[in-house]
């Protein structure tokens, strides 16, 4: 069997409902990791992509996050109804969905002008 052409990480960090910062959980990711599955079985892809719940992937204020290897490409505030459009538009044809798309100031960066 081939390697997998990509790989979806969708956070699934969940944390106590008086965190100073939101969680992924909460905001439908399981749904969603379900919706990704549906999306790359439906598109033919299931063994060139593999769609993985992770932990936190510190991008709380944009959750549910869902990120892209290996091209590294960051999704926030996805929802199930967003996984086919990321699958054919991303995966399919190679085109990022920009509208989901996390600036690149907000990646990795504590100077993101939506964290807390």
């Amino acid at each position: 069997m081939p390697l997998f052409e990509h790989h979806l990480f969708i956070c699934t960090n969940e944390r106590d409902s008086s965190a100073s910062r939101p969680s992924c959980l909460p905001s439908g990711s399981k749904k969603l990791k379900s919706a990704f599955k549906d999306a790359i079985k439906d598109a033919g892809l299931k063994h060139q992509v593999r769609a993985n719940e992770s932990g936190c992937l510190d991008q709380c204020e944009h959750s549910p996050v869902v990120v892209v290897y290996p091209e590294a490409v960051w999704y926030g505030n996805v929802h199930a109804r967003d996984a086919s459009e990321i699958v054919q538009e991303h995966l399919v044809n190679g085109r990022p969905v920009e509208r989901l798309r996390l600036p690149e100031s907000c990646i990795n960066s504590d100077g993101c002008p939506h964290r807390k």
